[in-house]
């Protein structure tokens, strides 16, 4: 068949395609029905929570994880065969913050061995997407022309000698502690738990970590932390969740188990469910304690929350390339994604609880204790740290020492619009 016989078969599929949808006759409803059957696995046990989710109990082998492709013939991990070292420092800056790992759906009931908890895809989270076959996913991150690095908060952008090639994004905003220059294979943090401001369905904010390698425009990052994402998840609840991607955000990972790729060994936590108590101002404050570690016998990347409680794992060696051997970059504090960030009218979703950094303890989000592990499997302060925040007006970030002998406190985040943020 000739070039030319093969483009015009091609342009009469296309017509014949697009007259059937202007007819009526392409099945929406069966390809809602498939995504539904490709992303909720039978359950052997379904919990019905009183927030509304649907947390469904599936057989660990049988998980969305296993779709992928590379991970066919994977054997599970079931838990980490490392163990990490804390150094212990009298310089600890332990603020009056309480533990949280409770999630909602645990009031009503709990999984059996030998399943892991999903949360269940509904029709109507579908049909909020703004695209079926993006669902789950970040959206692709979107460079400003200039393509210029911007920081104006007081810090150079370079950290041990290291530039930050951290770009300038059109659609998102973001107020983070950064470190670079080594090889990392684990960090870790205590993140202040808040329920900020979301102004409108198609916009998120987030409280988390950022495990990073590779080159800036096609990076591949692990992400754990708390997030308020309405159109993902229907609701403004503050959610744990896990993240990853392979390219960027362009084509490849997503939230939670929204596609294959994580593996989920814990019957007792869920991804992207509600964790409660959330703090309030001048009130009492909850944190999560998060990490993400590189298992050096495995190059599985676990995620862990509270006290040293596995999730999961990202298998690097099946999934990922520059993340197979360690991290370069890591990063701790909050990002807001909208179209109208660095713009005017600005969004008015918050980042953190919602004030500036400034604000500290009781009114400002922070991060505890953010600590980097490297190849002597230990936890430790890193040596060099910045701060980035490349919508200031709008959200801010300080690393803030109250006494000399003291860890610093990093502290992020903003109330979006506002007089000095129009």
């Amino acid at each position: 068949m000739t070039k030319l016989n093969i483009s015009g078969l091609f342009l009469v599929l296309v017509l014949s395609y697009l007259s059937d949808r202007a007819n009526g006759r392409v099945d929406f409803n069966g390809i809602v029905d498939e995504k539904l059957k490709q992303l909720n696995k039978p359950a052997v046990k379904t919990i019905q929570s009183e927030d509304g989710d649907i947390i469904d109990c599936v057989d660990i082998y049988k998980q969305p994880a296993f779709d992928h492709p590379a991970l066919k013939n994977h054997v599970i991990q079931m838990k980490p065969s490392f163990v990490l070292n804390e150094e212990k420092s009298s310089t600890k800056n332990e603020l009056s913050s309480k533990l949280v790992v409770s999630q909602t759906w645990q009031r009503s009931g709990s999984c059996p061995d030998g399943t892991v908890p999903i949360r269940r895809i509904q029709r109507k989270d579908l049909l909020r997407a703004e695209s079926i076959f993006r669902f789950g996913r970040k959206p692709q991150e979107i460079v400003s022309k200039s393509n210029t690095t911007i920081q104006k908060d007081g810090h150079i952008p370079f950290i041990n000698n290291t530039k930050l090639s951290l770009p300038s994004l059109v659609n998102r905003a973001a107020a983070t502690l950064v470190t670079v220059g080594y090889n990392y294979i684990g960090a870790k943090g205590d993140i202040n738990v808040w329920n900020p401001n979301v102004a409108a369905e198609n916009e998120f904010t987030t409280g988390q970590i950022w495990v990073k390698a590779g080159p800036g425009d096609d990076f591949e990052s692990l992400e754990s932390g708390w997030v308020v994402n309405p159109q993902l998840y229907g609701d403004r609840r503050t959610r744990f969740f896990a993240h990853w991607t392979k390219d960027s955000y362009k084509s490849t990972g997503c939230f939670d188990l929204t596609c294959s790729g994580f593996v989920h060994t814990n019957p007792q936590i869920a991804l992207g469910a509600a964790i409660e108590p959330v703090s309030s101002e001048s009130g009492q404050q909850y944190h999560v304690t998060i990490g993400i570690y590189m298992d050096p016998n495995t190059a599985n990347w676990w995620l862990k929350i509270g006290a040293d409680q596995p999730v999961g794992y990202w298998p690097a060696g099946s999934l990922l390339f520059y993340l197979n051997h360690s991290s370069t970059l890591v990063e701790w504090g909050g990002q807001v994604y909208s179209t109208n960030v660095k713009k005017s009218p600005h969004t008015k979703t918050a980042m953190g609880s919602g004030d500036y950094a400034y604000g500290l303890f009781g009114n400002a989000c922070f991060v505890q204790n953010p600590n980097i592990v490297d190849f002597s499997l230990s936890l430790k302060y890193p040596e060099w740290v910045g701060t980035w925040a490349d919508d200031y007006n709008c959200y801010s970030a300080l690393n803030y020492q109250k006494a000399y002998g003291t860890l610093p406190v990093f502290y992020f985040g903003g109330p979006g619009q506002n007089h000095n943020c129009p």
